[in-house]
């Protein structure tokens, strides 16, 4: 079975020699639904901007820093496919700030999700096909806000805005979709209720799912498998429930700031508090 998502041996250095990504290694197959975690700077966002074909990767002389999507080639020792924009195509886009046009209507804004299946003069003049306009309203409902499809776009709730997000990508029939701390702005009611959205997607398109989360109860809750990066590299790949709050301080031992943020508690918290508070996330 082709892969998803692949990522061999990737690495990514910015100025003064600092590596963002350090050989890193990922394989997510059709129909998962991975989270992707860290502390801020661990490098998860930069993997998303890789494998999604927005950044290059370290160049090197032998064939190496290798990521397919779909079964195309992305990139490859630090060079881009030539047929990228084509690619980008198959992966869907959900990000922290939502990528919405404010001023644009929700329907609007979620038929762009179309854009890439249609001639120039349509995108334009934005005239749609009818089974677009069809689609989007049909993807606007699944994620409960087809009410307000009239609506300016920057008039809805941080929440309802990444629901029209989500709705975009659906509309785009993108077999892989990548989020990028898609809640890390909302509200805990409305960071549920988008989490709850994407598992349902995942599990009734079999859309592939990649998400960046901070909080590991979110990752256990949704999420079947996770993967943790600690400094560019890959500290962790495998079951979510089996990131006890023991493991997590094994994972990132002598690091406390990073094992708060995750478990998004204080310092002071014990072990048995931290337990206590995923068992309740996962009731």
């Amino acid at each position: 079975m082709t892969a998803a998502i692949e990522v061999r041996g990737l690495t990514k250095t910015f100025g003064g020699g600092r590596k963002a990504l350090d050989g890193v290694d990922l394989v997510v197959a059709p129909g998962e639904m991975v989270a992707l975690i860290g502390a801020s700077g661990s490098g998860k966002s930069t993997l998303m901007r890789h494998i999604g074909g927005l950044v290059a990767g370290d160049r090197h002389a032998t064939a190496s820093g290798t990521i397919t999507v779909n079964g195309h080639a992305v990139q490859a020792s630090g060079r881009m496919a030539r047929d990228i924009r084509t690619i980008r195509g198959g992966i869907g886009f959900v990000f922290q700030q939502f990528g919405l046009v404010n001023r644009m209507s929700v329907l609007t804004n979620t038929l762009v999700g179309a854009l890439g299946r249609l001639p120039q003069w349509r995108t334009l003049l934005r005239w749609f096909p009818r089974h677009d306009v069809d689609l989007a309203f049909s993807a606007l409902a699944r994620v409960g806000v087809a009410d307000w499809a009239f609506e300016r776009a920057g008039d809805l709730s941080g929440g309802q805005q990444q629901r029209v997000a989500i709705a975009r990508a659906l509309v785009q029939k993108a077999p892989v979709l990548m989020a990028d701390e898609p809640i890390a702005s909302l509200d805990p009611a409305s960071s549920r209720n988008v989490m709850e959205i994407l598992q349902r997607i995942n599990a009734e398109d079999r859309i592939t799912v990649l998400v960046t989360l901070h909080q590991v109860d979110y990752a256990v809750k949704y999420c079947p498998r996770t993967v943790a990066l600690r400094k560019g590299r890959v500290v962790y790949d495998g079951p979510s429930a089996a990131l006890t709050p023991q493991l997590l301080s094994e994972l990132y031992a002598g690091d406390k700031e990073a094992v708060a943020a995750l478990w998004g508690t204080s310092l002071e918290e014990d072990a048995d508090s931290l337990e206590a508070k995923l068992a309740a996330g996962l009731s």
